[in-house]
């Protein structure tokens, strides 16, 4: 796949770019190590003014970086600019939050009593130079989301981004450069995919992260595991979207809609299987799919518009099987299931419910990385708690409920990172993030997340003599 610059709303390639040669990346390499020796050992207050300014240019810059990711990818304008700041929130908060949660641990005498040691400390320690690899669909969230606690935590990143998103790559180089962050310290390497396993068998790379599909995961798994680095995996996910009897049908069915289409419908922790008790699913299915016709599908440049295209032809060939292998075996689609008349140049694909979906369906089992949602029908708690967990997939989850007791049995039973009451997923600094199953393992966010990049270090003092003068 070229590194370019294709605007997916026309199918025009804007931009290409050369990808960087060996002798590129070994000098980067080495300057991420000499960068590593130095960064380590900043204080937390140095980091945090650096990321803190990092944030305030990312503000400022908020219109101009939204319209690169619109250009590079298609996502909505607006949903561009509000992906912009909460990078910059993000970044403020790991800037006021990191030495609290890297802080020394020391176990209390009685803790150590019988250790031999009469004091102890766990400390928290940077690793080195981490590899990220990261997608395309939220190309400044999923790096920042890395890069933010890995720098408070006194790490270097070393970007890998998808190939069609090399503008918003360079920028992110380029805003931590702006912010004073010593050259090195993160840098983007644009190369393909077959440049990764190189780099990550590099010795001078101390693990890795990836956000992305389920072949990209194992790949990127396989090959640290053979050099036994540490990884941290965000694959797919399928997540359920449970609406009982109890629930405000008509909120749940507002939200269902915002829940399926953010981002095009290109989102890891979009809703993509609505399970509706037998009770309310005639409401919800109507309300839900009405809410998914009125979408405005167009421009992604225009403020009025839901929907954008699709990132690539291929995404959208992706999905066009997927909808036509349910239609095919009995599926019937409530509305959309097809690309729309306009706009007639782009990867735009309509707004599609599909209903009748049966577990011989591909879609079923496969994550439908577009605006196309399945809708089944429970019949009791039971039924949703195993249609939620049919799935390979364990990302996140919605259950809409008043009910506290099966609030408890759906938080104890679904199979997932997640459990959202009564609103849609959502990712925030404060909350760890990732999945179970085949959407990976670790976390991301919160304190969890910036620990994972650290060596967990026990610093042992032993008992002094005593003095027998």
């Amino acid at each position: 796949m070229p590194i370019a610059t294709v605007n997916p709303a026309t199918g025009e390639t804007l931009k290409t770019f050369d990808a960087l040669g060996a002798e590129e990346i070994d000098r980067r390499l080495a300057l991420a190590v000499t960068a590593f020796a130095r960064h380590r050992t900043t204080d937390f207050a140095r980091r945090a003014d650096l990321l803190n300014r990092a944030a305030q240019l990312l503000d400022e810059d908020q219109q101009d970086i939204a319209r690169t990711m619109t250009t590079e990818m298609g996502k909505p304008i607006a949903a561009a600019r509000a992906e912009a700041a909460k990078c910059a929130k993000a970044m403020r908060w790991y800037a006021a939050h990191a030495e609290g949660l890297l802080a020394d641990e020391h176990p209390s005498a009685a803790d150590l009593k019988d250790s031999g040691a009469s004091r102890a400390i766990v400390r928290y320690r940077p690793l080195g130079v981490v590899l990220a690899v990261m997608p395309w669909n939220f190309p400044l969230w999923q790096v920042v989301r890395f890069a933010a606690p890995a720098l408070m935590a006194g790490n270097v990143g070393l970007l890998k981004h998808a190939s069609n998103v090399p503008q918003t790559a360079l920028y992110l180089e380029e805003l931590f450069r702006r912010a004073g962050f010593e050259e090195g310290c993160f840098q983007t390497l644009l190369v393909g995919s077959g440049a990764v396993e190189n780099i990550l068998r590099d010795r001078r790379v101390a693990a890795a992260t990836l956000t992305g599909s389920e072949p990209a995961g194992r790949s990127v798994a396989a090959i640290a595991g053979d050099e036994v680095k540490k990884t941290v995996l965000e694959l797919g996910g399928s997540d359920p979207f449970v609406v009982m009897p109890s629930a405000d049908i008509g909120r749940a069915a507002r939200t269902a809609v915002t829940a399926r289409v953010q981002n095009n419908g290109q989102s890891c922790i979009a809703a993509k299987r609505f399970i509706a008790h037998a009770d309310v699913y005639d409401d919800f299915c109507e309300r839900f799919t009405a809410g998914m016709r009125e979408l405005t599908i167009g421009d992604p440049m225009q403020e009025s518009t839901d929907i954008g295209p699709l990132a690539s032809e291929q995404g959208r060939a992706d999905v066009e099987e997927l909808v036509d292998d349910a239609r095919t075996r009995g599926a019937t689609a409530r509305c959309g299931g097809r690309r729309p008349e306009k706009p007639a140049q782009g990867w735009y694909y309509e707004p599609t419910v599909l209903v009748d979906v049966t577990a011989d369906m591909r879609i079923h089992h496969e994550e439908a990385f577009g605006p196309v949602a399945t809708v089944y029908r429970a019949a009791d708690v039971d039924e949703a708690v195993a249609l939620a967990n049919d799935t390979p997939f364990g990302l996140s989850s919605n259950v809409w409920t008043r009910d506290g007791e099966e609030a408890e049995r759906f938080a104890r039973d679904i199979e997932a990172g997640g459990v959202f009451f009564n609103g849609m997923t959502a990712s925030h600094p404060a909350l760890p993030f990732g999945g179970v199953k085949r959407s990976g393992y670790g976390r991301e966010l919160s304190g969890h997340g910036i620990r994972e990049f650290c060596n967990v270090t026990t610093v042992w003092h032993g008992a002094e003599p005593k003095d027998k003068g």
